[in-house]
């Protein structure tokens, strides 16, 4: 039984010393000594492979964390959050220990698990070498010394200081009260919510750190807009709520427009404490939505706002493996909806000029039974007024929507204030430039074109079929055979781990398509093994999954929707 224990472990690898470096395969198995047990899983096949697969397991009793931390799901997110971010920030992990991206969001990860009977951290080792030879006494040391002593500091709570065991108790408060505020906001008809005091702008254009305090203004909300929440642990929080409907933000160039827009965008995620966004909560299907040039575009019904082509092509079963700016912000907001969104983030820098306004001046030009787009400005209150989904958009050039606008607000230096009462003044002064009238492209009567797109669409069988498993590379990319999955548009993927996991769905979702149920309904189903079994569900039969992060089922949706050799039954 020596040769199953670290004692043994330490033997076994020392042994090693000079072999080549495959014999490390050899030390596959568990060990076990005073409760923890280390468990290789997976030996890199040499020193330039992907590192090895080790887990380190701790009984629950042996790890002590506090019952009332880890008695609900939100607990347990928190609890595996803080330990994957200790194990980041231990002064002595080994360089060649991997624990995987941790970022300013809180997400449920495989990196370290949480169960009411164990802690698993999820590790990637290199295996040390020269050249490629095995270098022995190196690699005792590190899997039967360092790895036992990172459980020892990281995942045992009776190791911790005290300043640490409350950090923790506060990590699970914050992330209980973020879901908790999150819940609210639909019965109060808020799309989202910006605490006062939130520090919005970012180090810089490449970070998501924020910028410090003494350099950033501080946000508070106009009185209009005020909303307060009280929350499980006792903390009340006031802030600005964002209504349903349409909420247009306005201001000058750099007053910070597009950088609350980008803070509801992550807010469908909770942050950590001194993220400055902790506060900026977003109901979770909020989508954000652009112009994509070039994106395929396969058998989606584009037609509330684009008909009448003159090439004849059917827009209601849209496809194009090059999609122009206006037809991929058009399949972009058809997805969105049919994935489920309550709410679309648009900002007019990153948008079709053409598929957000036309004026009056252009139509008279170019008649509209001559244009077969419909601009988005013709669709907006239907597509709230019909099917509840609200628009927050950013307008910096064009006052069109003004006149329709539920809410406007008016960024002035990064400090906001409510202006609908005076932007609808404005725009009755004005004349109307065309772009709110009740007819679309073509002449025929706005209406509700939305009840019908997208969400019918049937994955063939075998559609995602490849050679080898997709592969992630990096935030935006999964490569399928030879084809790429640009993801560089989908805006609210945060970490490579959420890439990860999509590429590990895109194989459930090909042994699982059975060419009759719907796309969407594909992937719910998914999700809803998510919830009730993890994420391990994305790699079936392996004991450590790698570093998955969950993502939504609509960036689940917008890589398939982004698959060049989509097949649709």
């Amino acid at each position: 039984m020596e040769r199953n224990t670290l004692s043994g472990l330490f033997s076994r690898t020392k042994s090693l010393d000079g072999a080549g470096y495959g014999a490390y395969k050899k030390l596959k198995g568990t060990y076990s000594e005073s409760g923890l047990r280390v468990s290789i899983d997976r030996v890199q096949a040499d020193p330039y492979a992907s590192p090895s697969k080790v887990r380190l397991i701790l009984p629950m009793q042996a790890a002590g964390i506090p019952q009332q931390l880890i008695d609900d799901p939100v607990g347990r997110v928190a609890v595996a959050d803080f330990l994957a971010r200790r194990i980041q920030a231990d002064r002595n992990r080994p360089k060649n220990v991997h624990i995987g991206d941790v970022g300013q969001q809180v997400l449920e990860r495989t990196h370290v698990l949480v169960t009411p009977d164990r802690v698993e951290a999820r590790l990637l080792v290199g295996l040390p070498a020269k050249g490629r030879r095995i270098l022995g006494r190196q690699a005792a040391h590190l899997l039967a010394d360092d790895l036992p002593a990172l459980a020892d500091d990281c995942l045992c709570h009776d190791r911790f200081a005290a300043a640490d065991v409350e950090a923790l108790a506060d990590h699970v408060a914050l992330l209980r009260d973020q879901e908790d505020l999150r819940t609210q906001l639909k019965p109060r008809k808020l799309v989202a919510f910006v605490g006062n005091g939130a520090i919005l702008p970012r180090a810089a254009g490449d970070s998501d750190r924020p910028l410090t305090t003494a350099q950033a203004t501080a946000f508070q909300s106009p009185e209009s807009l005020t909303q307060t929440f009280v929350l499980p642990s006792g903390r009340t929080v006031t802030g600005m709520g964002i209504p349903e409907g349409l909420t247009v933000i306005v201001g000058g160039g750099y007053h910070g427009k597009s950088t609350l827009l980008r803070a509801l965008e992550r807010g469908i995620y909770p942050h950590i404490a001194g993220d400055g966004r902790e506060w900026v909560i977003s109901r979770a299907d909020v989508a954000s939505v652009r112009a994509e040039d070039g994106r395929p575009i396969i058998g989606d019904d584009i037609s509330p706002f684009i008909t009448n082509l003159p090439t004849g092509a059917d827009t209601r079963h849209f496809t194009t493996t090059n999609a122009s700016g206006s037809t991929s912000q058009a399949a972009n907001v058809v997805e969105a909806h049919a994935a489920g969104a309550c709410a679309l983030l648009i900002d007019e820098d990153t948008s079709a000029t053409n598929f957000m306004i036309r004026d009056r001046l252009m139509q008279r030009l170019v008649p509209n039974d001559k244009e077969p787009i419909t601009p988005f400005v013709q669709r907006v209150r239907s597509l709230y007024d019909a099917t509840s989904v609200s628009t927050v958009l950013i307008a910096g050039g064009s006052g069109a929507y003004l006149r329709l606008a539920d809410t406007v607000i008016a960024m002035d230096a990064y400090r906001p204030s409510e202006v609908t009462a005076r932007a609808h003044e404005i725009a009755g002064e004005v004349e109307d430039t065309g772009n709110t009238g009740g007819t679309e492209g073509g002449g025929e009567p706005a209406q509700n074109r939305f009840d019908h797109v997208t969400a019918t669409r049937v994955l063939a069988r075998g559609t995602l079929n490849s050679r080898k498993p997709p592969k992630p590379r990096g935030l935006s990319t999964i490569s399928v055979d030879r084809s790429d999955i640009d993801l560089s548009a989908v805006g609210q993927l945060v970490a490579p781990s959420q890439t990860a996991a999509i590429a590990a769905a895109l194989v459930w979702l090909t042994k699982n398509a059975d060419g009759q149920t719907p796309l969407v309904d594909l992937v719910a189903r998914l999700e809803h093994q998510i919830i009730e079994k993890g994420l391990a569900v994305l790699a079936p039969g392996r004991d450590h999954p790698g570093h998955l992060s969950r993502p939504r089922g609509a960036e689940i949706l917008a890589a398939v929707n982004r698959y060049r050799d989509l097949k649709l039954a």
